[in-house]
């Protein structure tokens, strides 16, 4: 696999949606969270992904998935699975597209710089 040969070892990539969502929608987004929970699991180099729900009064919840490197990541976002996990089960069926429970999202990228020996 090229694109690590200069690196020491592979970097595992994390990326962290952090999604606004006003404190009476919280339960429907974990909803619809769970709903499509397996859409990513098959993906190439997907290493695994947390829904974090804030505990105090704040209101970004953060998804944070890790990827083996960048290039999975990309390759997820731009496949027709991802597009798909979406959509929501009424839209797959036709009908109209729920209204987001979200009021903004943005994507943060890391890579891991240290940490405990897991």
């Amino acid at each position: 696999h090229e694109g690590g040969a200069g690196r020491l070892g592979a970097m595992t990539v994390i990326k962290i949606n952090a999604i606004t969502v006003p404190a009476d929608s919280g339960d429907e987004l974990a909803h619809r969270f769970a709903a499509r929970a397996g859409a990513v699991d098959g993906q190439e180099g997907f290493e695994g992904f947390e829904l974090l729900k804030p505990v105090d009064d704040r209101t970004q919840w953060l998804v944070i998935t890790r990827w083996r490197d960048e290039d999975s990541f990309q390759a997820w976002v731009s496949s027709r699975s991802f597009a798909d996990g979406h959509r929501s089960a009424s839209e797959r069926a036709g009908g109209e597209a729920p209204k987001p429970v979200s009021t903004h999202s943005e994507i943060w990228s890391y890579e891991v710089a240290g940490g405990s020996a897991g």
